[in-house]
């Protein structure tokens, strides 16, 4: 049977920068970036906010500008962080110590977590496994070096997690070793589907989400009467679900994707909208979607 390395949840996560509280400023639109409303033009700059925008403060530029083209603005309200994983530590040996037949990356952050040790590591040569266009992304930079020594070698055609687990291919007649690291918070279906078809997993939880220590409330205020919150993973739905559970909220809810739509369906949330490949280009037309709904049903 495939080992799985599992590590224990419980021991308290360190942060991935140096601890401090996030303080959000005063409810502020974006049209083009997150972090700038100084060059919005006058046809977008005085827009009504129509869509909340959930990912950490910095993460959110490529989703407002995408949006910003079809001239609809965002309220930025980050809801979850990432910390350190208890295994972060180990990722870097683990890759100068072993060689595995592949890596398996199911998010950006996995990703953008793996490359740092990965780095650390020496640059090791691996094949990559992604699951998504938006995780694919990250490993752009590295796949035009001349001299990069990583691979990304399988996409499943259905970017969800199911799909690679039937799709990975092993090598013939032979032990097959995988390498996954991943979020604390995942669940085992990665490791759990490619070790019933013979891949020997090893699972390290280098990394976690948390929601924000603070939020300012008047921001929450204005975004509760927005008509569509967009969510990138099934922590920021759950911490949207923390935040609202008082209040009688039922507007739509737009996921990046098939995994964190089905965390709000089970969560209640009714108008859901989320494409059949998770990245950002279906991301945008889900909440474009979810956003034509409603004007025709407010006719």
């Amino acid at each position: 049977m495939a080992q799985v390395s599992l590590s224990p949840l419980s021991s308290p996560p360190s942060r991935l920068q140096p601890p401090r509280p996030i303080f959000l400023s005063p409810p502020r639109f974006s049209a083009a970036t997150a972090s700038s409303t100084d060059s919005l033009s006058p046809s977008t700059s005085n827009l009504t906010p129509k869509v909340v925008v959930t990912r950490e403060r910095g993460k959110n530029a490529k989703l407002i500008a995408a949006l910003a083209k079809h001239e609809i603005n965002c309220l930025e309200l980050p809801l979850i962080e990432h910390t350190l994983g208890p295994d972060l530590d180990r990722l870097s040996s683990v890759l100068s110590d072993n060689s595995f037949d592949w890596i398996v990356i199911t998010s950006p952050e996995a990703g953008s977590v793996f490359l740092d040790a990965w780095r650390s590591a020496g640059a090791p040569h691996v094949k990559i496994g992604v699951v998504g266009a938006g995780t694919a992304s990250i490993f752009k930079e590295i796949l035009q070096s001349p001299k990069q020594s990583l691979d990304v070698a399988f996409a499943p055609s259905k970017g969800i997690p199911v799909g690679l687990c039937l799709m990975l291919l092993p090598k013939n007649g032979n032990k097959c070793t995988v390498l996954y690291p991943a979020s604390a918070k995942a669940s085992n279906e990665i490791e759990e589907g490619l070790s019933s078809r013979g891949f020997e997993v090893t699972r390290l939880n280098t990394y976690t989400t948390v929601p924000v220590q603070h939020v300012d409330q008047r921001t929450l205020k204005q975004a509760l009467n927005i008509p569509v919150i967009a969510v990138a993973s099934p922590s920021a739905v759950r911490a949207w679900q923390n935040l609202i559970s008082e209040s009688d909220w039922s507007k739509s809810v737009a996921c990046i994707g098939e995994t964190t739509a089905a965390m709000a369906k089970r969560l209640g949330f009714k108008n859901v909208y989320y494409p059949s490949q998770p990245g950002l280009e279906g991301w945008v037309e889900s909440i474009l979607e979810a956003l034509e709904i409603l004007d025709k049903s407010s006719r």
